[in-house]
């Protein structure tokens, strides 16, 4: 169970997730390929050498082999270890696997949320989601997937309630 369905609220329900973009793997694969192609070359190697040299090359190579899998490994681990999502009463974000960092605010306390995007972002469909709570510090999270539409649940939820609290109406969607 993810972090946000284990720690929702009574009567809360989750109506939009997103999380990093795929972008945020590039790093990791760069490395893995880095350290793979020469392993597997080693690998490779290491059956055409005599048997005193080949134990060698394949020992290489295989620490490579491992070390690239580890770097690819973490790289999913990390862009998996963040959360974030829109609820009918907040916005919850949790970013971490070892070391968990959360930031949960009520939808009637969000000041504003802003969106940064570059060019390259623009294209790919990622950016930087900036959040800030009335009387808060800006909480930013970059290489957010969709941010456009993670701010626009935000800003529709937040209507949503005011209306809601404006009528006296209890909020359930």
């Amino acid at each position: 169970m993810s972090y946000v369905e284990s720690n929702l609220i009574p009567g809360e329900k989750v109506l939009y997730k997103t999380r990093l973009h795929w972008v945020v793997l590039l790093g990791p694969i760069v490395a893995g390929v880095f350290f793979g192609l020469p392993g597997l070359v080693l690998l490779i190697g290491s059956l055409f050498k005599r048997t005193g040299q080949s134990s060698g090359m394949a020992g290489g190579g295989l620490l490579f082999i491992i070390i690239a899998t580890v770097c690819v490994l973490l790289g999913f681990l990390g862009r998996n270890a963040t959360e974030m999502a829109v609820t009918n009463k907040r916005v919850i974000i949790k970013t971490g696997l070892l070391r968990r960092r959360t930031f949960e605010l009520l939808l009637s306390k969000v000041e504003s949320i802003g969106v940064d995007e570059g060019l390259l972002g623009r294209m790919l469909g990622y950016g930087t989601v900036v959040v800030r709570g009335t009387g808060g510090t800006p909480e930013p999270f970059s290489r957010v997937g969709h941010p456009l539409e993670f701010r626009r649940q935000v800003q529709q939820q937040v209507e949503i309630s005011e209306q809601h609290k404006s009528t006296g109406q209890k909020v359930t969607a």
